[in-house]
């Protein structure tokens, strides 16, 4: 069954109006417009709402563009979820460091680790600003985040401290998360839970090259080499892929054991005429 995951109470993060390929967001005190190329509907806020942002991405050509802001603009600004604290930036390619719609999945995964009363060793790959990473540790998991870009960890380990979390077992990792995996299986390493935010396409510090169509399943095979014998759960969050979310659940019905598995998408409901905004695919399963 395809399921819609709507953002539930996000306190700093509102989708204020979308349309004309924009979406108007505040991320804290701070109003952005950024380019949504699903918005092909007409805005529901007259004009004078939408210039009255703090900055917006102005796109120059394909997937490039520059931040434009009115007035000034702090280098980074603290945003809360519940127990969490993390740092937003106006970063390249329209970017702010914090994917608020992932709120659903940081509650679903605290609540999974909290439910299970007993230690969960959790790897989180592609981990990006590593919210998610830290929603997990919260909870009470060790945690290995993976990421190969060394600004993204550094930015996770200061959202780390900004949560008050530094007494967490977080083992930060640099590195391609194919060779990453790879290794773990020869170390004979075994995880919990693992959580995955593949991109379309990608490339390593050492050039390798990463292809969602021909990477993916090869991916979801090894991790699973990778599962304890009494896994909890395995989640892959996916962005700007041309799949139906049935498609990241056939591929890991091919390798995953028996269990409860769900896909659909995950929606931003805006504030303005209460439309719903889809902003990726997701799928996720559940040892039974």
């Amino acid at each position: 069954m395809h399921h819609i995951l709507t953002l539930g109470d996000l306190q700093d993060y509102e989708l204020l109006d979308s349309g004309d390929q924009l979406k108007l967001e505040r991320f804290g005190s701070y109003v952005l417009g950024r380019p949504e190329t699903q918005a092909i509907w007409k805005p529901g806020l007259e004009k004078k709402h939408w210039d009255k942002v703090n900055a917006y991405f102005k796109t120059t050509g394909d997937k490039f563009g520059k931040w434009v802001t009115h007035g000034a603009m702090p280098e980074k600004w603290l945003m809360h979820h519940k127990k969490l604290a993390f740092y937003a930036k106006l970063a390249p390619f329209k970017h702010t460091g914090v994917f608020p719609e992932q709120a659903v999945q940081w509650d679903w995964m605290s609540e999974l680790i909290k439910k299970s009363k007993r230690e969960i060793n959790v790897l989180n790959l592609f981990a990006y600003t590593g919210i998610a990473t830290l929603a997990c540790a919260e909870a009470g998991a060790k945690v290995t985040h993976v990421d190969s870009s060394y600004p993204a960890i550094g930015w996770a380990k200061a959202n780390q401290i900004a949560s008050k979390l530094q007494d967490k077992p977080i083992r930060w990792i640099e590195d391609d998360v194919v060779r990453f995996v790879s290794r773990e299986i020869n170390r004979g390493a075994k995880y919990d839970a693992i959580i995955m935010d593949p991109p379309v396409r990608g490339h390593g510090a050492n050039g390798e090259v990463w292809s969602f169509n021909d990477s993916f399943p090869k991916l979801v095979s090894d991790c699973v080499k990778l599962l304890s014998d009494n896994p909890l759960f395995f989640l892959v969050n996916a962005y700007a892929v041309s799949f139906y979310p049935p498609t990241l659940e056939n591929v890991m019905k091919d390798y995953l054991p028996d269990g409860n598995f769900e896909c659909g998408e995950i929606c931003i409901k805006e504030k303005s005429l209460g439309r719903f905004l889809s902003t990726g695919i997701y799928s996720r399963w559940i040892q039974n």
